[in-house]
């Protein structure tokens, strides 16, 4: 008995310390929606200093890094056309030397005027917004279209609703712009209120999509029988509770027929005639809502666009997991075919989450990749001016203290030489946010403008950082 006794305080010890290191593998932030941060025995037990490496848990292990670009860096390293030491090293770093890889085109700019975090102007000559600025002077007479294009920080429409809101308040216009087919949270989403059935849903990441069908939305939808897909305004929001027109905008190689209807009106059967070409279904009147219902089957839908007749339209185009160079293999035919329905005057490149490595310092593969990825764009939209946003701050958890991912200001160099190799306009997210450790400080706000995962903005956070874009646009367009 006396032995059993002995034994049972180390038989309790082990069975602690299994169940305390199961625990710490378990994604706590992510389960309980950031109530609970995650938690690491050993970061708890071993000592470790701000330079350790030796053990380091990210907050979130939900953001690998984008497989499209893992295989687009593979591609280029199979081609000779870099040396080795430019693509992904996966060896730890034992410091991070956030310099500019590319020779800059023009002197650096100060990231900062003021409270104003500038945009960063790389065109050698000034000219980052003329087109954006021309297109508003003809504000009264027709629509200012802007596309912001990024990943799950922009989901939801977080960030780009209240862009949104503010520029159609100062600029006029009203509508969501643009929106999908299909959403499988489409309450997370506050600035429309989405439902439907009968849609599947192809990606560009997928490898059963028609290149065909790929345009700037990344994205398109085919019916599985009977689809439908209805939209309503809503009043949170200003100027998204009714529009004045509606677009439906897809591809049939078949003969079919579309069933559309906005609010006060009855159904309307529009025959469509089978083509290769891009068409689009377009109702000028007034509306609260908007549906649109079809079985065929054939039929590649691309979207749908609630616009004014006037004004601001500001599309955000999100795909979760992306890191922008899948843009590079978007279809130019068919981008340019869709301008004569929906042409862009700015378009906004929100992405590097995703391309994001604790153990990377060196991002020049993805400079080259996005700076190619930005060409092709300016190929399909020749009109557009384009802004490259830097990555928002990200967290990185190191024993029990969380910081600024130590690799952060390595990203955001890169994606600068983007925007010097590209000839475009630059505007630095993280420093918006406030710089190093921000994140921590946005994700402790009360209200909470960051989640728990230390990576992605709240609404809240996504209101404060656009009220701090739209201050820096409106300070360039009158500067």
């Amino acid at each position: 008995m006396d032995d059993n006794r002995r034994g049972k305080p180390f038989l309790v010890i082990t069975i602690a310390v299994i169940i305390l290191f199961g625990i710490s593998m378990l994604p706590l932030s992510q389960l309980t929606d950031g109530r609970l941060r995650d938690y690491n025995l050993l970061a708890d037990i071993l000592k470790i200093t701000d330079d350790s490496t030796s053990v380091t848990v990210q907050p979130d292990d939900s953001a690998p890094v984008d497989k499209a670009l893992i295989a687009a860096q593979e591609e280029e390293k199979q081609k000779a056309v870099v040396s080795p030491d430019t693509l992904t090293d996966t060896k730890e770093e034992k410091e991070v030397h956030p310099v500019d890889t590319i020779s800059p085109i023009v002197a650096p700019i100060t990231s900062r005027q003021g409270d104003i975090v500038v945009m960063e102007d790389y065109t050698g000559n000034g000219s980052g917004l003329d087109r954006f600025k021309n297109a508003l002077s003809q504000k009264d007479s027709r629509v200012v279209r802007i596309a912001f294009l990024g990943d799950s920080y922009i989901e939801g429409d977080i960030f780009t609703q209240n862009v949104r809101e503010s520029l159609q308040q100062h600029f006029g216009g009203s509508g969501v712009g643009y929106v999908n087919m299909y959403s499988e949270f489409p309450g997370f989403r506050r600035s429309v209120r989405q439902s439907g059935s009968g849609w599947k849903v192809f990606d560009i990441s997928k490898g059963r999509a028609n290149n065909a069908y790929l345009s700037l939305t990344e994205q398109y939808s085919v019916p599985d029988g009977k689809a439908k897909a209805l939209y309503k305004g809503v009043d949170k929001f200003h100027n998204a509770d009714s529009w004045q027109v509606s677009r439906f905008l897809f591809v049939s190689p078949d003969d079919c027929v579309v069933t559309t209807k906005v609010s006060d009106g009855e159904p309307e059967l529009h025959s469509v005639s089978g083509s290769s070409d891009v068409q689009c279904i377009e109702l000028p009147s007034p509306t609260t809502s908007f549906s649109v219902s079809t079985d065929c089957t054939s039929l590649a839908a691309i979207g749908v666009w609630l616009d004014g007749a006037t004004g601001i339209s500001l599309d955000c185009m999100s795909s979760r997991g992306y890191s922008g160079v899948t843009l590079s293999k978007i279809n130019v035919g068919l981008s340019r075919s869709m301008r004569q329905y929906i042409d862009y005057d700015l378009i906004v490149l929100e992405f590097g989450i995703n391309a994001m490595s604790a153990a990377q310092s060196d991002y020049s593969a993805y400079t080259r990749l996005m700076t190619k990825a930005v060409a092709h764009l300016k190929e399909c939209y020749p009109l557009a001016d384009f802004i490259i946003m830097g990555i928002g701050d990200r967290g990185q958890k190191s024993g029990s203290e969380i910081k600024s991912m130590r690799v952060a200001p390595a990203m955001t160099s890169a994606q600068r030489d983007i925007a010097r190799n590209s000839r475009c306009i630059f505007w630095d997210t993280r420093e918006a946010m406030g710089g190093e450790n921000s994140i921590v400080d946005w994700a402790n706000a009360n209200p909470s403008r960051a989640n728990k995962d230390y990576i992605h903005l709240t609404h809240s956070g996504g209101a404060v950082l656009a009220e701090q874009f739209v201050k820096s646009l409106l300070h360039a367009l009158e500067n």
